[in-house]
């Protein structure tokens, strides 16, 4: 009897012990889980991933799943498949990063074990700032390796780069805790690197096309951006590039160094205004758009870059919020088995109108038809973007989000979407000019043959210099455009079919 009562109090005690660890291990589960966790809710004929929605963990008990996660991928190889594993040690001076309290030292060490998922890192207070944690934590996360910004004479094919030829004064950065913004342009095209870079509030990384006699107006044009404006930001954050080809060299390539030391004479009007003729022209020059595109990129010194249009002017605070974004949602992005980009919706705007700052403005612009989308009266297929016009109904939040998972096929076969990306994201084609059109279209089926997500931002958008363009027929033009068509057809196609192979969807 006694043995009979000893041996149910032993079960009893099983069992509650049982009960115990499973209440225990659900108890671990939901407070390791990310505070916010994105959720595929659809699936359309043209788009394997649609909408992601955004639910509060703690209204939920469920784990979320999704469909192919059985071998997850880590952040950096999902996002751009080779980043390097370990972290080059920072050296950097008056960094919010320099010196590490405790509570980044933490950070720093839980987050592996915890699989990404930060809701007990993380606090974020202000969606348009940076904190010292959050900037620990996205170190950890990226694992990506600075880079120096010296000077460096190179080739690159026909073209000698004076790479990093005038440096921004920002001083060292690290690769975790910006965003570049990567650009081009003659030095006609100048005018728009202040509007850009008050806008921008971070590195920008320019390569300019100055052959022959366009040097000299070139480089007194960044010089009076550097000495002549109203504040410092050109000087303190825009680093220039030059590039020229070798059939058009310049007969004098100044020194950088002994070129800053003169203060440039602020008196005249600025070099880049009212250009009514450059060297380029006057040789009928293709302007090389892919080779700048590149070189600006490979010269950044950000894991996430931003490569666009000088002419294209970014929202305010997009990067804090973009960066913040990454660090909510780590954990879902290393679930991704997709490479992804986070395309930004691009618009225009009447020349008699001043660019909107927030989507609330841009929204009420659009409504009143001073705004429209980019290209609409040019190329409208091009920059249709994927639920654009629910993107364009939807209020704008306190929070930077992904709105939207799209591909590049079906009605979106010829989008030339502009998004922040990575360093591991397909080169632009260089052998493509500007006036042949459609440049970044190889880049583009690149990107839809390797599946790319295409995660597109909810409140970011990028407008264009005032002034709405419409479709003017040039038949010089027509003609060069003729010829590259053909060329991508015959020559470029085949290669990219050979390197990358083929998707059902995917095309030019």
């Amino acid at each position: 009897m006694v043995a009979n009562r000893r041996n149910l109090i032993f079960r009893v005690s099983i069992v509650i012990n049982i009960a115990v660890l499973l209440y225990a291990a659900m108890h671990l589960s939901a407070n390791t889980a990310p505070g916010v966790v994105w959720v595929p809710l659809t699936v359309d004929g043209s788009e394997r991933s649609a909408e992601y929605r955004y639910f509060n963990r703690d209204d939920r008990n469920e784990t979320e799943t999704r469909p192919g996660d059985s071998s997850a991928r880590s952040f950096e190889e999902s996002t751009s498949q080779k980043t390097p594993s370990t972290m080059a040690t920072t050296n950097k001076t008056a960094s919010s990063t320099a010196s590490i309290p405790e509570i980044e030292k933490k950070s720093i060490s839980a987050a592996p074990e915890a699989e990404a998922s930060n809701a007990t890192l993380l606090e974020i207070d202000d969606e348009d700032s940076l904190s010292p944690t959050t900037q620990a934590y996205l170190r950890t996360l990226l694992g990506c390796n600075d880079k120096d910004m010296l000077p460096h004479t190179e080739q690159r094919g026909e073209f000698w780069v004076l790479k990093n030829y005038i440096r921004g004064d920002h001083g060292m950065i690290s690769c975790h805790e910006s965003v570049t913004y990567t650009t081009h342009a003659g030095y006609e095209f100048l005018d728009n690197v202040q509007p850009l870079v008050e806008r921008w509030m971070a590195p920008v990384s320019l390569a300019i096309h100055a052959p022959g006699a366009d040097l000299t107006p070139t480089v007194n044009s960044i010089r009076y951006l550097r000495d002549c404006l109203s504040n410092e930001l050109v000087k303190q954050y825009v680093t220039f590039h030059l590039f020229f080809s070798h059939k058009h060299i310049p007969s004098k390539i100044p020194d950088p160094e002994s070129l800053l030391q003169t203060p440039y004479n602020c008196t005249g009007r600025p070099p880049y205004e009212n250009v009514t003729t450059t060297y380029m022209k006057e040789k009928n020059l293709l302007y090389p758009v892919n080779v700048a595109r590149n070189i600006a990129r490979d010269a950044a010194v950000t894991y996430f870059i931003l490569p666009s249009d000088i002419e294209l002017y970014p929202s305010p605070n997009l990067i804090p919020r973009f960066l913040n974004m990454i660090a909510r949602n780590s954990k879902p992005l290393s679930t991704s088995k997709n490479p992804r980009v986070f395309p930004i919706s691009i618009f225009e705007v009447d020349a008699k109108v001043q660019v909107p700052s927030t989507k609330t403005e841009l929204r009420a612009m659009l409504a009143n038809k001073t705004a429209i989308p980019f290209h609409k009266f040019v190329c409208p297929n091009c920059h249709n973007i994927p639920q654009g016009q629910q993107w364009m109904n939807a209020v704008e939040t306190n929070q930077m989000d992904v709105f939207h998972v799209g591909k590049r096929r079906g009605k979106f076969v010829h989008w030339e979407p502009i998004f922040i990306g990575t360093h591991q994201d397909p080169y632009y084609d260089e052998r493509l000019s500007w006036q042949g059109k459609k440049d970044k279209m190889t880049q583009g089926y690149i990107l839809c043959v390797k599946d790319y997500d295409f995660m597109i931002l909810n409140n970011a958008f990028l407008i264009h210099k005032p002034g709405i363009k419409h479709y003017v027929k040039n038949a010089k033009r027509d003609a060069i455009a003729g010829r590259q068509s053909t060329f991508v057809k015959n020559v470029i196609m085949p290669e990219l079919k050979k390197l990358f192979g083929t998707r059902n969807g995917c095309a030019l």
